[in-house]
């Protein structure tokens, strides 16, 4: 079976009114750097009602208007953690979850074993979730998605995905195909994406081709495998 071919990140989300939130891993093109983009959109002004706020190397996602937000338990959390020579990457508190495993020596895996998608029915909304793991001057990562099993939310089914880091390659998981009511849930293997050698390239690629009504927040960083220098690039929508 051919390899899917990748494909720019504007090409894959371009003219898609609303792909949830999304997770970006991989290496840039020049092989320099270790890549990592997180994104989230809304339709609803309480999930609208969000900024990324950066804390050390840690992301957080708060209210911008503390005065009108609703209920906070599906829409603020830490998207971005780094504990030890990883770092960790999700959609929900689900980062939490597998900041304290890998704390006590266990694993990805073993984490979101104990997680299952979020409880907003009818939509049923994945948890989606990446890890890098350095090792040297290079690294490898994971990836997974937690979804419902059937419309009803009767149980959970787990997928989980291991890359090696390929120059100028990368992998885009997102929690919906496209809008709907209900929203149907992303579908398959995560997205092969092409790579650019720059976290500003990455995030003007990714920023200029969302939803312009419904995009909320971007986060782009890259790594430096040699050094472990980071350019970190924050937008939100809501300033």
């Amino acid at each position: 079976m051919s390899v899917v071919k990748a494909q720019t990140m504007g090409n894959l989300i371009n003219g898609n009114p609303y792909v949830g939130r999304g997770i970006v891993i991989g290496k840039s093109e020049d092989g320099k750097s270790a890549c990592i983009a997180y994104f989230i959109m809304g339709r609803s002004a309480n999930s609208r009602n969000r900024v990324f706020v950066e804390q050390g190397k840690d992301v957080t996602i708060y209210p911008f208007d503390a005065e009108k937000a609703g209920d906070p338990t599906l829409i603020i959390y830490s998207p971005i953690r780094v504990i030890d020579n990883k770092v960790i990457v999700t959609n929900g508190n689900q980062t939490d979850t597998i900041y304290d495993f890998v704390k006590e020596g266990k694993c990805f895996r073993k984490a979101l074993a104990t997680r299952e998608f979020e409880p907003d029915a009818p939509n049923y909304t994945p948890r989606i979730s990446g890890m890098l793991t350095f090792n040297g001057n290079d690294f490898d990562y994971c990836m997974s998605i937690l979804k419902a099993s059937d419309d009803i939310g009767t149980s959970c089914n787990r997928f989980t995905f291991d890359y090696s880091a390929l120059q100028g390659i990368g992998h885009f998981i997102h929690t919906y195909k496209h809008d709907g009511n209900p929203i149907p849930t992303f579908e398959g293997e995560p997205e092969r994406v092409l790579l650019p050698n720059t976290a500003k390239e990455l995030a003007d690629d990714i920023w200029e081709n969302l939803n312009e009504e419904n995009k909320i927040s971007l986060y782009v960083r890259y790594i430096d495998l040699q050094t472990g220098k980071e350019d970190n690039i924050l937008i939100n929508k809501n300033k």
